[in-house]
Parts: structure tokens; C-alpha cells; sequence
């Protein structure tokens, strides 16, 4: 007989930092008041490159059709809400904010394996829409950990 990969999650099995897809960015995934949420705490590039526009100043949410909004720092920026834990490794009836274009998608997200998230961003059903994979992030001090017990 053969056992399922992963056994059930618990909501708070989700808690943690994650590396997205691209590895540009580390998302810290929280409890709060019973529901998850996410903020942006690393970025592989705090601010603007050569040859943007705004070249050497830090990363903001310039593409926020709120123009109040255009100029708070993407580093510690909410990008996740609202998600409730609905069991089987699945979160949903949350949002997710993409900084990158200032659109806000309904999401759910499903935890693969205990290192593995998948999070699917959509517009009305989720059958139309993207998923990324996110990969936990692995602390400095625990793959030192990992390479001293493969010695």
C-alpha cells in the first residue's frame, strides 16, 4: 500500500518564508486574526537597476493605480490576504497583490510537500489564471546544519 507523499497539512504548516518562483523576492507567510496573509521581506534587488528610469532608487509600488499608494517601499509590502485554511493542504478565498503590474488577483494556494507551495493567481474562476511555485526558504544556519550531518 502505497502512503501518500505528504500527510495532511495543518493551516499553520504554511507559516514560514518562501522564495518565489524567480528567486527575486522571499515572502513571510503569517497568521493573523485566524486568516494568512504574506508580506515582501527580501529582495534580490532592493532598488532600481541601471538603465531604469529611477535607477539607484528603492523598489516602489510605482504601477499602484492608487497614485496615494505609487511611492511605499515593495520591501515589507502586503501582497497576500484573507486566506482561510480549508484543509487538504489548501488555502483559498485569499487575494494576491502583484507589485509588478498593480493588479490584485483572487488566489489559493496548495502546499505540494513540505517545501513546495504552489500559489495560483486568477480572475473569476480558477481554471483562468497562473501558478508559481515557491520554495521554502532554507535559514543560512540550517544548511550548515545539513552539511555537518552529511560529514
Amino acid at each position: 500500500m502505497a502512503l501518500p507523499v505528504m500527510a495532511m497539512a495543518d493551516g499553520d504548516d504554511v507559516v514560514d518564508q518562501w522564495v518565489t518562483e524567480d528567486a527575486k523576492s522571499r515572502i513571510e507567510i503569517f497568521q493573523e486574526r485566524g486568516k494568512y496573509a504574506g508580506k515582501i521581506v527580501w529582495l534580490k534587488d532592493p532598488v532600481y537597476e541601471e538603465g531604469d528610469p529611477e535607477e539607484g532608487v528603492i523598489v516602489h509600488d510605482r504601477e499602484n493605480p492608487d497614485k496615494n499608494k505609487r511611492d511605499r517601499p515593495i520591501l515589507g509590502l502586503r501582497m497576500l490576504e484573507g486566506f482561510e485554511y480549508a484543509g487538504k493542504n489548501l488555502w483559498k478565498k485569499g487575494t494576491i497583490y502583484d507589485p509588478e503590474n498593480g493588479k490584485t488577483y483572487k488566489c489559493k494556494m496548495t502546499l505540494e510537500d513540505r517545501n513546495t507551495l504552489r500559489v495560483r493567481g486568477f480572475i473569476g474562476v480558477s481554471m483562468i489564471g497562473r501558478t508559481t511555485v515557491w520554495k521554502r526558504y532554507e535559514k543560512p544556519e540550517e544548511k550548515e546544519k545539513k552539511a555537518e550531518a552529511k560529514e
